[in-house]
């Protein structure tokens, strides 16, 4: 049987490549002739995938003896036909290549196998996955805190609307942030915390009615709202809306080349965008959370008197005597330090936003992670320092 590209073989296309089936019985021999080159595989592409697909022999041989040229897509395709027979279980063997054709062959097989083993080395290990990916997090880490380390610097030092040169506060930009994230915040801020002092004051109601103890409801409410709950809450939502905003809008101007921008007309960008709202959030969050006290703490009237016949004028007497000053400055106190996590994080996430809109939301997205989560740490660590000195 002949093979030459389904075609019948002319005078004019002896030199095309030609396999010749020659072999007996339950063993497969074939004779490859004519020229093997980029030009001409394509010939007999067809009629080597007939053979590949033929299955059950024990050996197939081939004679490579009549080839005439052969470059390097001949000899691949050569080797796809021995690999194809070797992985149905057939036993391959090569008669009459040339020296040209062995060192081809041999080339092509040995970047096969490094190929196939790099396939294989792209899946690591489960545990040095681990390991790699808790390294990269601590390098993340170091790269966050040196970066937040440097716009806390600089914030501190001054606005520095010009790379080095004066000190300039704008305060209309200030003011413009504050009424963006602090008076705009107000609605969201008020209608959440009234919804969780009143949700605190109905369970501990319940809890304590066992007790007899229904009047407690009020020390619960007080401490816990004013020390922890008011600030934590607001920062929290703070967070996950100034925080969000603020990354937005720096990685937006990122991506715009609008930062870069700034630089070559001499301003300083930690000046321009991150000074305005960072000091805004810190002059808004005390504000917001003083609100949320109050809403929160009204929440906790209005439940109280209609759940257990608390009436307004004993909640107020009764919170007089259970809270005193500490308990209001120990919550007011975070506001600031939160307020400047917030900021600086969601700064630093806006300035590492890249070119394109997936990587301005996972920034977005990583910069209300990271500040609730170091919000909620930080809030933690105040409650033992005020507790171990007995503030």
């Amino acid at each position: 049987m002949l093979f030459n590209g389904g075609k019948e073989t002319s005078a004019t296309e002896e030199a095309g490549p030609r396999i010749t089936e020659t072999g007996k019985g339950g063993a497969l021999s074939y004779a490859l002739s004519g020229a093997w080159t980029t030009r001409t595989v394509a010939l007999i592409d067809a009629d080597v995938r007939k053979i590949e697909a033929r299955k059950g022999a024990g050996a197939m041989t081939l004679d490579l003896s009549g080839i005439e040229r052969i470059d390097t897509a001949g000899a691949w395709l050569v080797d796809r036909l021995m690999r194809s027979a070797e992985s149905q279980g057939t036993s391959a063997n090569l008669e009459g290549q040339s020296e040209v054709a062995s060192i081809l062959l041999e080339a092509i097989r040995e970047a096969s196998d490094k190929a196939g083993d790099d396939a294989v080395e792209t899946r690591p290990n489960f545990i040095i996955t681990i390991l790699e990916n808790i390294g990269r997090g601590v390098y993340a880490m170091r790269d966050d805190f040196l970066a937040s380390m440097s716009i806390l610097g600089s914030t501190i030092r001054g606005a520095q609307m010009k790379l080095g040169r004066g000190h300039g506060v704008n305060l209309a930009a200030i003011f413009n942030q504050i009424d963006r994230m602090g008076v705009g915040a107000i609605p969201v801020v008020v209608l959440m915390s009234a919804i969780v002092g009143a949700i605190v004051a109905q369970q501990g109601a319940f809890q304590l009615r066992y007790f007899g103890a229904d009047i407690f409801v009020v020390d619960l409410v007080g401490i816990l709202v004013l020390r922890e709950l008011g600030v934590l809450m607001t920062a929290i939502m703070v967070a996950g809306r100034s925080g969000s905003a603020i990354t937005a809008e720096i990685g937006s101007m990122k991506m715009r080349e609008e930062v870069d921008a700034l630089k070559v007309i001499g301003l300083n960008p930690v000046g321009v965008l991150v000074f305005p709202r960072l000091v805004a959030l810190v002059i808004a969050l005390p504000c917001l959370t003083i609100a949320a006290n109050f809403a929160a703490l009204g929440g906790a009237i209005l439940v109280s008197w209609l759940y257990s016949d608390i009436a307004p004028a004993a909640f107020i007497d009764r919170l007089r005597l259970s809270i005193d000053l500490s308990t209001i400055f120990a919550g007011l106190i975070k506001a600031p330090f939160m307020a400047m996590i917030i900021g600086i994080l969601a700064s630093v996430e806006g300035l590492k936003v890249g070119g394109s809109a997936e990587s301005l939301g996972q920034h977005v997205t990583a910069s209300v992670v990271k500040s609730i989560f170091i919000v909620v740490i930080l809030d933690g660590m105040f409650a033992i320092f005020f507790a171990a000195i007995d503030f």
